[in-house]
């Protein structure tokens, strides 16, 4: 028997056991599910390698199907379930941190309508106050959260600060993490051109046992955020002054100012770039 003629038996009996209709639906659904949710998931996390992986063992695993008339018809829809269930036990922080985006994507206070005639002067003048008082902290050992939201943090996490909804400057970022203020132990969130809030309580990592033993609760805190939201973190250390960026539960440790700069542009950058579509 040829391929054409095993093909079609194939597709003949397959719908003869469960109608054509759902037949249909059910390859549509696997076709939409592993090039728009898994392929797309895994593109986005930097993975694009596994996909001819994945394509192999499935073409592999149907060719045995199909040539094999012991095999039941129904195994074809195992090797997606299992790849499904596979990559969520391998991707699960990347999982997380993509629902919370889907799913927070609202705030207490919308500051988008307001920050979408800033002009890309105002936007230049934001990065510099803010790398400003981060390097002062630095110097001064001062520790420090600052979170880089974009309409994603959900309202628990606003809500066990304190509002400000203020102005970027440096002035007023410092004096937030002034050590005997009662705002400096929490962290401070910005969104767009705005201070949301500060004092804010975030999750702490679970990579216990992948992270350096000498980072703290600030740090741990400041990488949580990231590995349940597309955020990004700056952390300046009290111990030591370093200054760190945390970004997808990764952390690099010693930013300099050109990382920094780097940093906060590419974040206003897709920032302003949202708000002109």
């Amino acid at each position: 028997m040829n391929l054409v003629e095993r093909l079609t038996e194939f597709w003949a009996k397959f719908t003869t056991d469960i109608g054509v209709t759902v037949a249909v639906s059910i390859s549509v659904l696997a076709f939409i599910i592993l090039y728009f949710c898994v392929m797309r998931f895994l593109c986005n996390n930097n993975s694009g390698k596994v996909i001819p992986v994945i394509i192999l063992a499935m073409i592999i695993f149907g060719g045995v199907v199909l040539f094999n008339e012991q095999i039941n018809n129904f195994l074809f829809l195992i090797v997606p379930a299992i790849i499904v269930l596979l990559l969520v036990s391998l991707y699960s922080t990347e999982l997380k941190r993509a629902i919370w985006s889907l799913n927070n994507n609202k705030l207490t206070d919308s500051v988008r309508s307001e920050s979408a005639t800033d002009t890309e002067s105002f936007i230049s003048d934001c990065v510099d106050e803010i790398i400003k008082a981060l390097l002062d902290m630095s110097k001064t050992d001062t520790g420090a959260i600052i979170v880089l939201a974009n309409d994603n943090i959900s309202s628990q996490i606003l809500q066990s600060g304190v509002k400000i909804n203020g102005d970027i400057s440096s002035e007023l970022i410092k004096s937030i993490f002034f050590h005997k203020t009662p705002l400096h132990d929490g962290a401070m969130i910005i969104n767009g051109t705005k201070v949301l809030a500060a004092g804010c309580f975030l999750p702490l990592s679970q990579q216990n046992d992948n992270l350096p033993k000498d980072l703290g609760t600030r740090h741990r805190a400041g990488i949580g955020i990231t590995e349940t939201i597309d955020v990004i973190s700056i952390i300046v250390s009290e111990e030591s002054g370093i200054i760190s960026v945390a970004k997808g539960g990764k952390i690099t440790r010693y930013a300099d100012v050109n990382l920094l700069r780097k940093t906060l542009k590419n974040y206003y950058w897709q920032e302003f770039a949202s708000q002109k579509r």
